[in-house]
């Protein structure tokens, strides 16, 4: 159901006045999404698994009970991972690599890939 003029006008002096008012919160509030956190959540999960691993190599010369713990974090990490991709679900995972299909990888090397193309590109080719 739409909102009435009145309530778009109150709505609008809100919003403007959270602009005024502390523009930090509303630029993230604005780029927040529901999806946000459970990626981020999916970011940390994967370096804990790597740390995991490095701890279990490394701790196994040493004693294999230290290696476990390094395993019991691999084992944390790997269900936390998946109960974070859950929350996410596919259409959390489209909305978050949008960025990358869109340019926006691009954009953020700074046109790397283009660079590097014209440099080995030969002269026989630039006709």
């Amino acid at each position: 159901m739409p909102l009435s003029e009145d309530e778009q006008r109150i709505l609008t002096e809100i919003e403007d006045h959270l602009y005024e008012s502390d523009p930090a919160l509303a630029r993230e509030v604005a780029q927040t999404t529901i999806y946000t956190h459970a990626f981020r959540n999916l970011k940390w999960a994967t370096a804990g698994f790597v740390l995991g691993v490095v701890l279990m190599v490394v701790l196994l010369s040493a004693h294999f009970i230290l290696a476990f713990s390094g395993f019991l974090l691999m084992l944390v990490s790997l269900l936390w991972f998946e109960r974070n991709a859950r929350k996410l679900g596919r259409a959390g995972l489209e909305q978050m690599t949008e960025n990358f299909r869109g340019g926006g990888l691009r954009d953020a090397m700074g046109g790397a890939g283009s660079k590097m193309r014209e440099r080995f590109q030969r002269p026989d080719d630039l006709d």
